[in-house]
């Protein structure tokens, strides 16, 4: 009876996979020292596929459903091993059961900022992250190019491929589009679309279907942020005098912190509201049409308004103001020299 017991353990009746947890995308059945019996029972449940595989290549292939194993069911793997109509003995196969229930909850991001081409900032660096989600849909494909013969392929192994791939893509889609950083990260909806239309054809190469693409921030690195900010509020405020004075106020807390502490803060202030001065009188003539004709200026004026460019100067190299506003304040101030 024990014999009997041993000879029946050695062929399959019943072939089935019932999932134990998640992340798991391809497993092989293990058939060891076993053979399948003809006539034996296959079961694919909903969100699985199966693959019978013979000597390293692919024969037939089983979406959900329940199977008789004959050579009718069996027909690529009954042509590979000639096998003739009257074949009911047992016989090997590689069995491999793969899951297509989707795949959520998937991040990526960027581990080191990437550079790209921005019409507004010129070379910059600059991050994202977001989620994604997926789907095996052709275990053909997958079993080709990813799983092979490994008895287990889980998400984990195929995360970090994946991620890649989003992120080189991500950089081809920065530089083909040439939209302003700017725009990107205020239409982080749209960018995600374009994201995922650039990254189907990718994943169905590996037999997988994107089923969705969600960019959940974009960012550049710190300190070009602070100059980003410094432009917002100075385009809110919209007066260069003003702008002036909202910079030095918002320096005396910083002041007041540093060596020297409010006693630091006159001659930063002084030059500050000079500027703020120069700037708004300057725009004030340019408005009042009815203004009789100014007197020559003094040479104390013109040592005024050479300081004056000096400083906007350098506030271009330190990308607050653009050129273009530099050159027009110049032209309006030089021409009070004339």
């Amino acid at each position: 009876m024990a014999l009997m017991d041993f000879i029946r353990k050695q062929f399959v009746d019943v072939i089935q996979w019932t999932e134990e947890g998640d992340g798991v995308l391809a497993i092989r059945y293990p058939m060891q020292d076993l053979e399948i019996q003809y006539g034996a029972q296959l079961t694919v449940r909903e969100s699985q596929m199966a693959v019978f595989v013979n000597e390293g290549q692919i024969a037939d292939v089983f979406g959900p459903g329940l199977y008789t194993l004959t050579t009718r069911t069996l027909p690529v793997l009954t042509y590979l091993k000639n096998w003739d109509k009257l074949f009911e003995s047992p016989f090997k196969s590689d069995v491999y059961f793969f899951s297509t229930r989707l795949q959520l909850d998937c991040k990526w991001g960027t581990s080191n900022p990437i550079t790209i081409r921005d019409k507004d900032f010129g070379m910059v660096r600059m991050r994202a992250f977001g989620i994604y989600s997926y789907s095996l849909a052709d275990a053909r494909k997958f079993h080709s190019e990813i799983s092979g013969t490994r008895e287990q392929y889980t998400v984990a192994d195929l995360d970090g491929q994946l991620r890649n791939l989003v992120i080189s893509s991500m950089t081809d889609l920065f530089g083909e589009s040439g939209v302003p950083f700017i725009d990107m990260a205020a239409n982080q909806d749209e960018l995600g679309r374009q994201l995922k239309s650039k990254l189907e054809g990718v994943f169905e190469r590996y037999g997988l279907v994107l089923d969705s693409f969600v960019v959940q921030n974009v960012s550049l690195p710190e300190e070009l942020q602070k100059i980003l900010d410094t432009r917002i509020g100075m385009n809110m405020i919209g007066d260069l005098g003003r702008y002036t004075q909202y910079q030095v106020a918002t320096s005396i807390p910083l002041a007041a912190q540093n060596e020297g502490g409010i006693a630091g803060i006159g001659a930063g202030l002084g030059a500050g509201l000079g500027i703020g001065q120069t700037m708004t009188a300057a725009m004030a003539q340019a408005t009042v049409a009815t203004a009789p004709a100014a007197a020559p200026v003094a040479a104390s004026n013109a040592d005024e308004v050479v300081a004056t460019l000096e400083k906007l100067h350098g506030l271009v190299a330190k990308g607050i103001l653009s050129q273009a506003e530099f050159d027009a304040k110049k032209v309006e101030l030089l021409s009070r020299l004339g």
